[in-house]
């Protein structure tokens, strides 16, 4: 939960997440696997970090998810595997669709919100590319930082597991 809050509030922040984070709390979340459950342990870390980063790879490639989230989230993995790692994620969509949500209604953009998603339809559809319009690159288009949305669901994932609910 410590590093969900700290990547959270860095990518709040700065709208980054920064390496210092991600690759030393990467190492401790194998170590702390290895050290506690052997090379069953190491496998977990791995495999959570693998698959944490192959999810989240072609968002990155598409340029609709930053390089600080992507090793976020193969840190996130390192430390609680691969099945919870799916769990956060998905879990973490939502979370960001309603943050997504909250800034288009704030902001009056729906009309625009709409047409970029109809692009993206059209791109699938086509086999294309989307255009520059609906990339982090456009400097118009709204963004919601997902490390924030990610680390959110961390916390609260944290949360009921204590009180027992998750």
């Amino acid at each position: 939960m410590a590093l969900a809050v700290v990547a959270g509030w860095t990518d709040s922040r700065s709208r980054r997440i920064p390496n210092w984070l991600t690759v030393p709390a990467g190492l401790v979340g194998i170590g702390i696997n290895t050290a506690l459950g052997g090379w069953e342990g190491l496998k977990a870390s791995l495999l959570g970090a693998a698959v944490g980063l192959a999810l989240l790879l072609p968002f990155v490639l598409l340029r609709s998810l930053g390089a600080g989230d992507w090793k976020f989230a193969g840190a996130l993995g390192t430390f609680v595997g691969r099945m919870v790692l799916v769990d956060l994620l998905l879990v973490s969509v939502f979370v960001a669709g309603i943050m997504a949500l909250a800034l288009v209604i704030y902001k009056g953009r729906m009309r625009q919100t709409l047409a970029n998603i109809g692009h993206i339809l059209v791109s699938l559809v086509t086999f294309r590319l989307p255009g520059s319009q609906v990339s982090l690159d456009n400097p118009e288009s709204l963004k919601v930082p997902y490390g924030v949305a990610l680390s959110a669901t961390v916390v609260l994932y944290g949360l009921a597991h204590v009180w027992g609910v998750a």
